[in-house]
């Protein structure tokens, strides 16, 4: 008996420094590893038609491989040309103080609330115009540094690209294969295995076509929106509304509602209700019709929950952390399901 504790005690300690020195290896190509999961989950339906024409495995993940580069390569590539040129106008316009802040200051409304404001705060003595110009300046030129190091990582951006590109070919031609081997590894019953897989499909349903899809279309309806409507940098917007449309409570009311403030002050009324009816009936609608509509009846988060997995996602991974956060909280409930019903005595 004591033999077989120190073997098992042995066999632990080993598969930790492995599991250790395997995520050494894996940490560099995380990030394009975890787009290229998402993106192989999301297109593996595309991959199963093919499969029903095609004989050959590799050929037809290598026929989805192409439809998703020329999506991303495409639209994708286009939308983040258009971004990184407007954010460099931006940063430029900031840096110079040359977004008009002194128009919109003079405003006797704006004067009269940023009066109201220093008698609230008792900072009478504090001019609110030039501090928030001299902010504003200093994050122009930072996000002028950051772009300027964007660029110069256009080497690694395109490695990263390539090595996902390649995780997705093998992700979405092994992908079965692979997640039957994990099914065995994992300590569970048939039915318990079973219950597991739907509440993960559910989850992944809810957080990737549920989320991913409505924030595609609220921020091209924004985006639109801002365009027709002559708001500058209508790309930024529209990407700011998508992100938003990711975090509870605030959602894309937060950016397309400071859009509609902004207009007012401007002295475009008529926009800035045109704006509310497209707002209130088009990009917050699309949360209250097409969710439902892809989530059905699956198993859905709490907010509070979805608020924190998202924000922490970002924080911890980035970008993907908008997708891959709410995965994690969604996992561990499904497994946490399980053992309470181990604990309570279900076999479900």
């Amino acid at each position: 008996m004591p033999a077989n504790r120190f073997y098992i005690f042995t066999l632990i300690i080993l598969s930790l420094i492995l599991g250790f020195l395997v995520y050494l290896v894996l940490k560099p190509f995380l990030t394009p590893i975890a787009w290229a999961v998402v993106l192989s989950i999301v297109f593996y339906p595309l991959y199963a038609f093919f499969r029903k024409h095609i004989k050959w495995k590799s050929f037809a993940a290598a026929i989805t491989l192409i439809v998703i580069l020329v999506i991303i390569l495409g639209p994708f590539s286009y939308l983040s040309f258009l971004l990184a040129k407007e954010l460099k106008e931006v940063a430029a316009y900031i840096e110079k103080g040359e977004l008009g802040l002194e128009g919109i200051l003079k405003d006797p409304r704006v004067s009269w609330l940023l009066e109201r404001v220093k008698s609230i705060l008792n900072i009478e003595n504090v001019d609110i115009g030039n501090l928030l110009a001299e902010n504003l300046s200093n994050m122009g030129k930072q996000l002028v540094g950051k772009i300027t190091a964007g660029v110069r990582n256009v080497v690694a951006t395109l490695l990263n690209f390539i090595f996902m590109a390649l995780a997705i070919f093998f992700f979405i031609r092994d992908g079965s294969d692979f997640m039957t081997r994990i099914r065995d590894y994992l300590p569970f019953s048939e039915e318990q295995k079973d219950r597991l897989e739907r509440q993960i499909k559910g989850m992944v349903i809810s957080t990737i076509f549920g989320g991913v899809v409505v924030a595609l279309v609220q921020g091209l309806m924004a985006g639109t929106a801002f365009y027709f409507l002559d708001v500058p940098s209508p790309v930024i917007w529209g990407t700011a509304v998508a992100i938003m449309s990711f975090v509870p409570v605030l959602g894309t009311f937060s950016i397309w509602g400071s859009v509609v403030v902004y207009l007012f002050l401007k002295g475009a009324i008529v926009k800035g209700f045109i704006l509310i009816l497209i707002g209130m009936f088009g990009i917050s609608l699309v949360d209250n019709i097409l969710k439902p509509i892809i989530i059905g009846g699956r198993t859905k988060m709490p907010t509070l929950l979805i608020f924190f997995s998202v924000l922490g996602g970002i924080k911890l991974f980035g970008l993907i952390g908008l997708i891959i956060g709410p995965l994690v909280m969604a996992l561990f409930i499904s497994v946490f399901e399980i053992f309470r019903n181990i604990e309570g005595g279900a076999n479900a």
